[in-house]
Parts: structure tokens; C-alpha cells; sequence
């Protein structure tokens, strides 16, 4: 009894694969605020501490444009800008899993907090703010995110464990039917295969099911 041969497929999912942690005085920053003296302050700021700007922009759209292309390890947007606000762009930039977003306010009110959170904002700084508020804003931003990519992650690896093993019921289904196996036998079948051809399961019991329809197909 042969199954065809199945070419290797990449590692098993990871589809939300969590981002190694970059130490600080390493990360990359794009910072979008409208107003050029507290993007200059902010830049300065950042740059004392290690961190290294490499975009800046005066408006939310440019802010995502920036965002795509270089791939930063954090965001810093201002919640009230033209052509696009910061919220809209923190929805855009998350939805791309791109990198944290801290958002920088200047009121404080509930309602504009929520708003960025559920923008996918992982922390703001509320204006004026100092050097000594930066960084700690940084690390909660960074962190949560980090948390967030793990979870999704460990999600995504269960989403494939479950499509594992229904395709490993439906192969035992075909190969107890095709050539008379036990349940248990079927099983250490797909197990015996997989070990010997260096495949995983979910690739033996997909090569199993294709050969039971090609066979199907044609009687």
C-alpha cells in the first residue's frame, strides 16, 4: 500500500508568528504629528534614549505609507491630524500587524482613549508630555503587542492542530474502508508514514485523501 509522494510543505502554520523583541536602544520608531516643533521634540527625545527615528510625517495617511514601506518596531501617531487622524491610521497600521502604535493625546477624555484602544493603540502619552513619560509608554506599547502576537500565534497553532486531526480522521476513514485497518491500525499507519518520509501527519493524511478521490474519479 503506497500513498504518492507529497512534496515537503513549510513548517506547520504559524500564521501570526511572534515578533522577536528588539531591546530599546535598538528599535526603529516613524512618528507622524502635525505640529513640527513636537515632532522635533519627540525625535530628540527618542534619540537620547537610544531609540532610532526613521520616518517622520505631518499627517495620518503619510504616517501609514511610512508604515508599510519600512516595517518600524513601534508607531507614535497624533490623534488629531489632517488628511487622516491618528485613530483611522492606528486601524490600518494594526489591521497590517505592523507594529505597535502609541498615540499621543492632548485631552484625556474616556471617550478618545477608548477610541484609539479600539483602534488598536497599545498605549498613549497625553500632551505635554516629558522624556521620563516616553519611554515607559514605549514599554507598555511594546509589550502588549508582543502579548498580543503571542496569543495569536498559540491560536492560529491550535487552528492547525484541529485541521490536523480531522484530516487524520477523514485518511483512517479512507484507509480502513480502502484496505480493511482497524481504527488503531490506520492510525499507526499515518504515524509509521510520516516518520519515514520525514513528512508531517497533516501532509500524509492530505496525500491519503487526494489518492482516495483520484481513485474515485477514476472508476
Amino acid at each position: 500500500m503506497t500513498t504518492p509522494d507529497v512534496p515537503d510543505e513549510p513548517t506547520p502554520a504559524d500564521a501570526a508568528e511572534s515578533a522577536a523583541h528588539v531591546p530599546p536602544n535598538t528599535a526603529r520608531v516613524v512618528i507622524a504629528e502635525d505640529e513640527a516643533l513636537i515632532r522635533l521634540d519627540l525625535k530628540e527625545m527618542l534619540e537620547e534614549e537610544g531609540y532610532s527615528v526613521v520616518g517622520e510625517a505631518g499627517d495620518g495617511e503619510r504616517a501609514v505609507e511610512l508604515a508599510r514601506e519600512l516595517r518600524p518596531d513601534l508607531v507614535i501617531l497624533d490623534v488629531k491630524m489632517p488628511v487622516m487622524d491618528g485613530i483611522s491610521a492606528a486601524e490600518k497600521i494594526a489591521a497590517d500587524s505592523i507594529a505597535p502604535v502609541l498615540m499621543l493625546t492632548a485631552f484625556s477624555q474616556r471617550d478618545l482613549v477608548e477610541r484609539a484602544r479600539d483602534a488598536g493603540a497599545m498605549a498613549y502619552l497625553v500632551k505635554p508630555f516629558s522624556k521620563s513619560d516616553v519611554v515607559p509608554a514605549i514599554e507598555i506599547a511594546v509589550s502588549r503587542f508582543q502579548e498580543l502576537k503571542t496569543l495569536a500565534g498559540e491560536v492560529a497553532d491550535l487552528a492547525q492542530r484541529l485541521e490536523t486531526r480531522k484530516l487524520v480522521d477523514r485518511a483512517k476513514s479512507v484507509l480502513q474502508t480502502q484496505y480493511g485497518l482497524s481504527e488503531p491500525a490506520a492510525f499507526r499507519w499515518i504515524q509509521k508514514t510520516s516518520m519515514d518520509r520525514r513528512l508531517s501527519m497533516h501532509q500524509v493524511a492530505e496525500a491519503v485523501i487526494q489518492d482516495a478521490e483520484e481513485k474515485r474519479q477514476k472508476q
